[in-house]
């Protein structure tokens, strides 16, 4: 694989998640600290790459944090000017760039009706991070490849450690720590089953599942893929892909499932018998030998990842498989063609 800016920013993950964890828990930690018993509930104001990481933000501080979590309509704020009541809300910004002005238009607003605000942003001198009352920055250094993908995972990473520090559980803290060191791991393992992309050279549509923690990573994968590609790729919940999209598939019709351990597993053992049933490659993102085991390109994640953390990993076989892709496609994968780095929408 030729060493572009993308490939190599994918494989700076493991140290900018390291980074961050460095530079970051202390400071982290006040912020929970101040902000605890301030809001009942959390609304997250994202585009892009951000939003997927706000989806996963969604399913975590759901579980560990009891804490219903809204993602944002910018619209409301920016072109119909009627924005919602937020009492009682922490409103939380996530950008890469910080400029999208209506992202910064919600915390704005937030700030306005008297709601704390988070900015979670790689530039920390961004008109959002100078917008909200505490900035939480990525570390990810310059992210010069369009695509996103080091910024995404530290996203994922600020997320993990802010709910972690609301909730004080050690057990969970010692877990995400480890991360680094099972990306890099992950990083390591994925050379042989990438040899298999050249098979979809030609392959003009796609479907990719994930559920629960990894409905994220569904997602982040399809938009990669999309970006890199310019394939259809469609992303879906397994329990709504069987509410009538799965009628599309036929014999050869290519669907990259993410399904490591945990709860969807089951849920996902019995998908794949469907979609084998009906002829679907199956291209399999996963840590479980059966799922592995079933399919015709497999994508093996560390064996011992909590399912919740699992996002962080899953993520870049679909990063790695999305940049192969691109380069037997003949495309390049650092200048997609039709899209800039910084995207300002209102």
């Amino acid at each position: 694989m030729p060493n572009s800016i993308l490939k190599q920013e994918i494989e700076q993950q493991p140290g900018v998640i390291q980074t961050l964890f460095d530079q970051e828990s202390g400071n982290l930690r006040q912020i929970a600290g101040n902000l605890s018993g301030s809001f009942r509930y959390i609304v997250i104001a994202a585009r892009g790459t951000s939003d997927n990481a706000a989806r996963y933000a969604q399913y975590l501080f759901g579980a560990h944090n009891h804490l219903p979590v809204a993602l944002a309509t910018p619209s409301l704020f920016t072109l119909y000017q009627q924005p919602p009541r937020l009492a009682g809300a922490l409103v939380i910004g996530i950008s890469q760039s910080g400029h999208s002005p209506d992202i910064v238009a919600v915390l704005a607003e937030a700030k306005r009706q008297g709601c704390p605000t988070l900015a979670i942003v790689n530039n920390v001198t961004s008109p959002l991070a100078e917008t909200a009352d505490y900035v939480l920055p990525l570390h990810a250094y310059p992210e010069q490849a369009i695509a996103a993908t080091k910024t995404y995972t530290a996203s994922l990473g600020a997320i993990a450690l802010f709910s972690c520090l609301l909730e004080d559980n050690p057990d969970h803290i010692r877990q995400l720590m480890e991360m680094p060191e099972k990306i890099q791991q992950t990083l390591d393992n994925l050379g042989p089953p990438l040899v298999h992309v050249e098979r979809y050279r030609y392959m003009e549509q796609c479907t990719v599942i994930g559920r629960g923690y990894n409905y994220a990573t569904a997602f982040e994968i399809a938009l990669k893929i999309k970006e890199l590609t310019r394939t259809l790729a469609e992303p879906y919940s397994s329990a709504d892909f069987r509410h009538g999209p799965i009628a599309i598939i036929h014999k050869g019709f290519p669907v990259i499932l993410i399904a490591p351990r945990g709860a969807v597993s089951e849920n996902m053992v019995e998908l794949v018998g469907d979609l084998k049933h009906l002829g679907s490659e199956v291209l399999m993102i996963s840590n479980e030998e059966q799922l592995l085991r079933r399919s015709q390109v497999a994508f093996a994640l560390p064996p011992d990842i909590p399912e919740w953390l699992t996002p962080l990993v899953a993520v870049i076989p679909g990063q790695l498989f999305a940049l192969q892709l691109t380069i037997e496609k003949g495309m390049n994968p650092d200048r997609p063609e039709g899209l800039t780095k910084v995207t300002d929408t209102m």
